[in-house]
């Protein structure tokens, strides 16, 4: 896959997964936004975000991916598309699995778990200052 345009095997790919998930060109409203983040100058002239929007679902897809508008169009499409068959088989997205997983990651420990591994910690502490002394003697 270039940066300025997609493979037709790569674009009948997506076609058919959109075609699986009940997804139609009709259904979509598409934008073009500015993008955000890195980039300088160019990301707030060029209007290479794509935001797909699928009345029916609700769902708001927006990609940056790729400084083409062309190549992002599709894999908004992608996106939208592998989203509404991970909800309609009930499954939760890989990304949505990744995000869980940094959120319990950075939660805060619990009083009682703290206090556990402190005092782990303490008995830890404790064997080598026991070993320390053994090993001077």
């Amino acid at each position: 896959m270039g940066d300025t345009f997609m493979r037709p095997e790569t674009i009948a790919r997506i076609r058919a997964r959109m075609r699986q998930a009940g997804l139609g060109e009709a259904d979509l409203v598409e934008s073009f936004v500015r993008g955000a983040g890195s980039g300088g100058q160019k990301i707030n002239k060029t209007s290479s975000c794509v935001q797909l929007h699928h009345a029916a679902s609700g769902e708001v897809v927006k990609c940056q991916r790729t400084r083409a508008r062309e190549v992002n169009r599709w894999l908004a499409r992608q996106e939208l598309a592998e989203r509404l068959i991970a909800k309609a088989e009930g499954l939760r997205s890989e990304r949505q699995q990744e995000q869980e997983r940094v959120r319990r990651q950075k939660r805060r420990r619990s009083r009682r778990q703290k206090a556990r591994m402190l005092d782990d910690k303490r008995r830890h502490g404790e064997k080598k200052r026991l070993r320390q002394r053994e090993a001077l003697s």
